[in-house]
């Protein structure tokens, strides 16, 4: 056993760092006579085998000695599975040394800008590692202990990056928590991790925090990023910064000394759609090879610019915009925080990045407005815009094909069409284009293909590290997951004779486990370290995969027929673009039927789903059923009859939708308008926009239980 353990040590290689007082600390090899001497002297007392964390002292890319690929401690240890060749194989590095390395290459290149006061504040590499050591040595001073957590509770900005990273020197967890979590959320992720310190940005969200903070027995300080704090109780930015420079270098370097390689750093809070959110704890190999593995299967270049705007709390956030960006010395850009109530599109014809990604949402939001505005084209301008889009789809079949030959008169729709609308909208220069979190319509894909602006869907999840199937220009196809990621494995787990099955996940991308929660950590990891996804999928001949359904998501009718609800509500949006939501019903129950939401305008403030109809809606129903409508209230009334057009025009796409059905058992019999659009305002949308199916079972009840009278 001893021997065992001795073969897992990895010799890191010595990198020299000088820290802001002028002393310097190094990243040693980890001395293998020491762990045997402790290991004999272990053995021979009696006592347990397994080590003692102060034991190990040479940092921070030190592998501590570890029987199991899973754990529920915060400082426990898992076994690596470092392959023997290729991406899988790259020896293993710390958050720590990833910055460091990051600072080395490219010292005074702009690592971070935010645009404050009309101006963009840039930040270099090198003053991205002094203000995350600064930070870093405030939290020590303040009392953050080892594997305890520094929950991050705001929107994306160099001081999250800076406390974030912070947290991880300093030997603590890094936390990001939804800004849209109630404050029972909060304290529950907040009690899990232990929560030494709260990082807050502004009023609305440090109130949540001054809600609970007396049911939280670890807290010791609140820090507010934005804005001064009006109350003594909290520490603003600056005090922290300043508390931070009074500090010597000596006990950060200590806690550097004391860091792991296959430790927990980052705790990822799932959104909880189906209960309390889960504590999924990455360590630093998570964090690294992923960011590594995923910057070089997409062809990552040095000097990438991006936009940060997604939730940092989300693992895919932090992936892109932390980890692959710090992986190639990367520029990241911060969208202001209503970016997703309209300013985006400012910053990116601003910024103009070389790689985007977004959520489902956003592509569909840009899809409408664009939608709107074809709408209003006429005469040659929209013969001419027909015709480009037709070489446009033309172009991205041939390429997913595998040929990369483009059909006659696309140039001249690149000069006509297509290069006016990625600089319409800031993508000229982007590269890669992505779509993650969720399934992005083939409606929309196909659209955005068509105007030669590819949008490449990536799977994953906060247990695999975020990305773990990757569509890239190279290798791609629409409608699937995309090429499982070098270095990483999937299995289909018991498929049938489709070839559906449960996906099943392999690598060093997978999680660690969930903290202090043993039955839901075996359930999701077996002992041969593979992570059970609860998807349902398969993979092609080419090595695509495809998600059909989740298992937790079946329907098993009354008799007896399971049913993936994902693929037809799927269908059902693609038949009906003016849809935003459906939900499937039928379990237990002696037919299908389906819940409907049509698109509609939100609040700008709130992002509350009003009452009035987006104009392609408006549009559609005109040009489907000759009606002028303005609201759901307009269609659900008209809706009433059967008789009426808006009716047979719904019910049309209904009829389209169950012709692609399986069987007979799988045709929905009856369907509802529902009075509102989902949201995570209304509650049956999870952050990163999951259907809350529970509680819009609970909620639209009376709706459901009218088809079924």
């Amino acid at each position: 056993m001893g021997l065992e353990q001795e073969q897992a040590v990895h010799t890191a290689t010595v990198i020299n760092h000088k820290t802001q007082n002028g002393s310097i600390y190094q990243i040693k090899p980890i001395d293998k006579d020491v762990i045997r001497e402790n290991v004999v002297a272990e053995i021979e007392s009696g006592s347990p085998i397994l080590p003692k964390p102060k034991m190990y002292l040479k940092g921070p890319d030190q592998i501590i000695p570890a029987e199991n690929y899973k754990t529920t401690e915060a400082s426990g240890a898992v076994k690596l599975k470092i392959g023997e060749r290729g991406v899988e194989s790259i020896p293993p590095i710390s958050v720590p040394t990833l910055l460091a390395r990051a600072v080395e290459r490219y010292t005074d290149r702009v690592a971070l800008a935010v645009k404050r006061e009309g101006k963009w504040q840039e930040y270099t590499y090198r003053a991205y590692l002094q203000n995350v050591r600064t930070v870093a040595k405030a939290f020590i001073r303040l009392g953050l202990e080892p594997f305890h957590g520094v929950c991050i509770l705001g929107f994306n900005s160099p001081e999250w990056f800076f406390a974030n990273l912070a947290a991880i020197h300093a030997g603590g967890l890094a936390a990001g928590i939804y800004t849209t979590n109630s404050p029972e959320s909060i304290l529950h992720c907040a009690k899990n991790c232990k929560a030494n310190i709260f990082v807050v940005e502004d009023k609305k969200q440090l109130a949540k925090v001054l809600q609970i903070k007396d049911q939280l027995p670890h807290l010791k300080h609140i820090i507010q990023y934005s804005d001064n704090p009006d109350t003594e109780v909290v520490i603003s930015w600056s005090q922290l910064i300043n508390l931070g420079n009074s500090c010597s270098d000596s006990e950060l370097d200590e806690r550097l000394k004391r860091i792991a390689v296959n430790q927990c750093c980052t705790m990822i809070y799932t959104s909880g759609t189906t209960g309390n959110p889960k504590g999924v704890m990455l360590s630093h190999d998570n964090l690294t090879w992923n960011g590594h593995a995923v910057a070089t299967y997409v062809s990552c270049k040095e000097q990438e610019i991006m936009i940060s705007f997604l939730p940092l709390s989300h693992v895919a956030a932090q992936i892109v915009d932390i980890y692959a960006a710090l992986s190639v010395g990367a520029s990241i850009y911060f969208a202001s925080p209503d970016a997703l109530k309209g300013s985006l599109v400012n910053t990116l014809k601003e910024v103009r990045p070389t790689i985007f990604f977004g959520v489902p949402r956003v592509w569909e939001k840009i899809h409408e407005k664009m939608m709107e505005i074809g709408s209003q084209t006429k005469g040659w301008k929209r013969t001419i815009a027909t015709w480009a889009k037709d070489r446009g789809t033309q172009y991205n079949k041939n390429k997913m094909d595998g040929f990369d030959s483009k059909p006659f008169g696309f140039f001249i729709a690149e000069a006509l069409v297509f290069g006016k609308v990625r600089a319409a909208l800031g993508l000229d220069r982007t590269r890669y284009c992505f779509s993650g979190a969720a399934p992005l319509s083939l409606d929309v894909i196909n659209y955005f293909a068509s105007l030669d602006i590819p949008v490449y869907e990536v799977y994953g999840m906060s247990e695999s590290t975020g990305p773990h199937t990757v569509n890239i220009a190279t290798s791609f196809c629409f409608g699937s997951a995309g090429r499982t990621l070098s270095g990483s494995k999937t299995v289909i787990h018991q498929p049938d004779k489709d070839g559906n099955g449960e996906i099943c996940m392999g690598g060093r991308d997978v999680f660690m486990g969930y903290l202090d929660d043993e039955p839901k950590t075996n359930e999701a990891i077996h002992e041969d370290g593979l992570l059970h996804s609860g998807d349902i999928g398969k993979v092609d001949s080419k090595g695509f995969l495809f998600i059909t359904g989740r298992i937790k998501e079946l329907l098993i009718t009354a008799g007896g027929e399971n049913v993936p609800p994902v693929l037809i509500e799927d269908n059902v949006k693609a038949e009906l673009p003016c849809v935003s939501n459906a939900m499937l019903i039928g379990d237990k129950r002696k037919f299908l039927s389906i819940l409907l939401t049509l698109k509609t305008l939100v609040d700008p403030e709130s992002q509350e789903p009003l009452d009035e109809l987006t104009p392609a809606v408006r549009s559609w129903f005109k040009e489907m059923a000759s009606v002028n409508v303005a609201t759901i209230t307009d269609i659900r009334n008209l809706c009433k009859d059967v008789n009426s057009t808006s009716y047979k025009a719904v019910n049309a796409g209904l009829i389209a939708a169950n012709a692609k059905a399986i069987s007979n058992a799988q045709k929905i019999q009856k369907w509802t308008l529902l009075p509102k659009d989902f949201s995570v305002h209304g509650g049956e949308l999870g952050p990163t926009l999951k259907l809350k199916r529970a509680v819009v079972y609970e909620k639209y009840a009376p709706f459901i239980e009218e088809m079924y009278q």
